[in-house]
């Protein structure tokens, strides 16, 4: 017997100032805008006003009736320091808020009526005493979370503020609370599976009460005793149907089954062989994905918490998101270690969809604790966390932390005492490798991103030639587009540039009379310092400047995208020497200036759509070399394609003249020379378009490539014009063009999906597309832009 205690309860702040309905699951900061006590804090200033919150302990209470005999309180995603009391008598002191919790609270439970009350005690002032009782100051990110000590609690990073983040130190409870009846139980299965040839070995660890334990998979069935709370059982599953990442094959998935006594506990597996190959070579330490034998170039981005308040995170709009991640040709995304490890329901959607994740640990960008008392409540979190979501067939690699390495020559503290805080961090870093291995043996562990490799401490946001790199000088240094075309990783695992949110979402917090950079809404919704005059700027570097403020944020997300088309195309065509790109970032936690491809709600940036052409896993790069351009072919399938490519210039006024084409065989996985056209064969004036086409002559995609920035050319009005026409819920948008339109986008005044976007339109070939409104009772109206009428003067 289970009694859930999710619902409403009743939320008092310390002053008793403050009493509002409290919905569980949810966090307070939600529950007070919904009762009116708060303004929205993701409009306009409102942040600032909300800060006062975190400052204070706040209680939830609620009245039940129990019917009598034993009970065990079982608590999931408490956030963060809480204590909770049953009819007045306590129970449990939590502050972690990525562990689950079960105690025994049978002695102070009440046949009929019970009051439970869990008290939330304020971030600002645990995080304040707990570094005080520090045996040395331990530094935190200042120049991203203006609320301080963060790094001494257990709960996301970003929820001090971030570099992309609203600064609220939100808390609540976003899982499950219930009262059970003690009973023999399953509490976790630990898998782990051996791969040969037609034939696939899953061994488990059944963490359960009573004797025995039977488990089921794919008509295979093996029975083991239970010895210390263990069972241990494996397996074999011949010609199985195997589990591919989106792209490669299908997401297939097998019910495995296991009873304990009376106990039956479920999980969803895909077979699949998921291996980090990390090994020395010539050029230093490779980094890559094999899956199921196969080599997978891992194309994505990063994943930071789907909302700021977690209260308004469901799984139906994260779902949303992350199918707009293999909409784009994504097949991995990377959970970062300053936000939260997610839901179970979180890796099932990436177990569906074939998307790969590399998970950090909840660690980033701070220096951290060593104390004995810290470190011991790491090693419960990093066992209990790899025991929940151990079996989901997406999980490709297990990182211990977020840019740590890096952290130590960040604050003066730790340049003035490397050694002091290098120790503190291998400790931690040990900790976390020893408590992952203690449940999964064998694990793909990879000490930090970024890294060289293990006990490699070196700079790897410079560095290269080995193991995963975060790679940051077009963006924090203000270098151009090409220096990306400067290095080599062998996987970038963080890159990014910044764009502005679309219209659609600045509309949610902003009046018209704030639609102007240097604003301060608009410099309040961007909180990484320069961020704004670093767009500016680089617009006067590439382009001749917007003439309107609805220009300027489409051409911001036009440059973001071809930042991070330069970064990809280019690190695609050095294929095997990288082996991934995952972008800087997939989504936002609310309505801001950021790196995402993905808006706060989750519109499609331009950006986005650009992402799904150039992820494409069948792709042509044009790259530069010293007085030539080569069109390079990459393929990203396990099977051999031929490939046509062609070549021609075009002139502003959208005629064409063609210049050569080739045919080549490219390889799965891999990268081959296609092309190579001297500079000189374009001529002033000109840009080069190019398409690829499978041997069959069925048209696969299309790019163009400028030789010079776009500010150089005397772009021509377009003449652009569009029909729309309704097509049951959706509206089928044609676009002409009377001469080159370059980065053709199309808007709506109502919330929807694009089918395409920011596409380069040439006179006599059209372009239809399709919008699917969110509400498909309201008529849309669409707006048209492009580059040449984005920067008119």
């Amino acid at each position: 017997m289970a009694l859930d205690l999710t619902g409403r309860w009743t939320l008092t702040d310390e002053t008793a100032a403050h009493t509002v309905p409290f919905d569980l699951p949810g966090d307070a900061i939600t529950a007070l805008h919904k009762a009116g006590a708060i303004p929205d804090p993701y409009w306009g200033r409102n942040e600032y006003d909300c800060r006062w919150i975190a400052e204070r302990d706040w209680t939830a209470t609620r009245r039940f009736d129990w019917p009598g005999g034993p009970g065990e309180l079982v608590i999931e995603e408490l956030d963060c320091v809480a204590e909770i009391t049953l009819n007045g008598q306590p129970v449990l002191q939590a502050a972690n808020a990525f562990r689950r919790w079960r105690t025994d609270v049978t002695p102070a439970l009440r046949e009929g009526a019970n009051e439970i009350a869990i008290t939330f005690r304020s971030s600002v002032r645990e995080g304040a005493a707990r570094q005080a009782a520090q045996p040395f100051f331990v530094p935190y990110a200042a120049q991203n979370c203006p609320i301080p000590d963060g790094n001494m609690l257990r709960k996301p990073a970003c929820d001090f503020g971030w570099d992309w983040n609203i600064a609220l130190a939100p808390f609540g409870l976003y899982g499950r609370i219930a009262l059970e009846k003690p009973a023999p139980r399953i509490h976790d299965i630990v898998v782990t599976q051996v791969h040969e040839p037609g034939r696939a070995h899953v061994t488990l660890a059944v963490h359960a009460d009573g004797t025995e334990a039977t488990a089921s998979l794919c008509g295979t069935t093996a029975t083991a005793p239970i010895r210390n709370g263990v069972a241990r059982l494996t397996l074999t599953i011949d010609t199985p149907d195997l589990w591919w990442p989106a792209g490669l094959g299908p997401q297939t998935l097998h019910t495995l089954t296991v009873t304990a006594g009376p106990a039956t506990a479920t999980r969803r597996i895909g077979l699949r062989e998921m291996v980090l190959r990390s090994e020395p070579d010539a050029a230093g330490r490779s980094f890559g994905m094999v899956v199921n034998g196969h080599p997978t170039f891992a194309r994505g981005a990063n994943w930071i918490p789907a909302d700021a308040l977690a209260g308004r995170i469901t799984p139906e709009a994260t779902r949303d998101l992350l199918q707009s991640a293999v909409d784009a040709n994504m097949n991995m995304i990377r959970v970062w270690g300053g936000g939260r490890y997610e839901p179970t329901w979180f890796y099932d959607l990436c177990d569906e969809l074939g998307l790969m994740v590399w998970q950090d640990f909840m660690f980033a960008c701070n220096l951290y604790s060593c104390t004995p008392d810290f470190l011991a409540e790491v090693a419960e979190e990093v066992r209990d966390v790899t025991r929940r979501i151990n079996h989901h067939a997406c999980l490709a690699v297990w990182c211990g932390d977020n840019e740590l390495i890096g952290a130590l020559t960040w604050f003066p503290e730790s340049r003035k005492d490397r050694d002091r805080y290098l120790v503190a961090y291998d400790r931690l870093n040990r900790t976390v490798e020893s408590a992952l291995a203690e449940v999964l043996p064998g694990a793909n562990w990879w000490p930090s991103s970024p890294s060289p490799g293990p006990l490699a401490f070196g700079d790897a946001w410079h560095d290269d030639s080995s193991g995963d790199m975060h790679f940051w000088s077009v963006w924090h240094e203000g270098k151009d587009f090409d220096h990306y075309r400067d290095v080599k990783p062998r996987f970038c695992s963080e890159f990014g540039f910044q764009s502005y949110p679309s219209m659609e979402v600045i509309r949610r917090f902003a009046d018209r009379s704030d639609f102007n950079i240097a604003a301060p809404v608009m410099e309040s919704h961007q909180k990484n310092a320069g961020g704004n005059a670093r767009i500016a700027e680089t617009m006067f570097r590439y382009f001749r400047f917007p003439n309107s403020f609805e220009n300027f944020v489409y051409l911001s997300q036009i440059q973001q995208g071809l930042a991070i088309k330069t970064a990809v195309t280019q690190w695609r065509s050095l294929k095997p020497h990288c082996q991934g790109t995952l972008y800087w970032q997939l989504n936002d936690t609310w309505p801001v200036c950021s790196w995402s491809s993905l808006d706060h709600g989750g519109g499609w940036k331009l950006m986005h759509h650009m992402a799904k052409h150039f992820f494409q896993p069948l792709h042509v790069s044009a790259v530069p070399v010293e007085g030539a351009i080569e069109l390079r072919t990459i393929n990203d399938t396990r099977d051999t394609v031929t490939l046509t490519v062609g070549a021609a210039a075009v002139k502003m006024d959208g005629t064409t003249r063609p210049l050569t084409r080739a045919t080549v065989t490219v390889a799965p996985d891999a990268a081959t020379l296609a092309l190579t056209l001297p500079k000189d064969a374009l001529a002033e004036g000109e840009i080069l378009a190019f398409t690829w086409t499978h041997q069959d002559g069925t048209r696969i995609s299309g790019d163009i490539f400028a030789p010079k920035p776009w500010k150089a050319f005397a772009l021509q009005d377009a003449g652009l014009t569009h029909s729309a026409t309704r097509k049951g819920d959706a509206w089928e948008i044609t676009i002409s063009a009377k001469a080159l339109a370059l980065f053709v986008a199309v808007e709506s005044d109502q919330p929807g999906r694009f089918s395409g976007n920011a596409m380069a339109l040439f006179p006599g070939h059209d372009a239809t597309i399709t919008f699917t409104p969110a509400d498909p009772s309201v008529e849309p109206t669409f707006t048209l832009r492009d580059l040449a009428s984005a920067t008119a003067a």
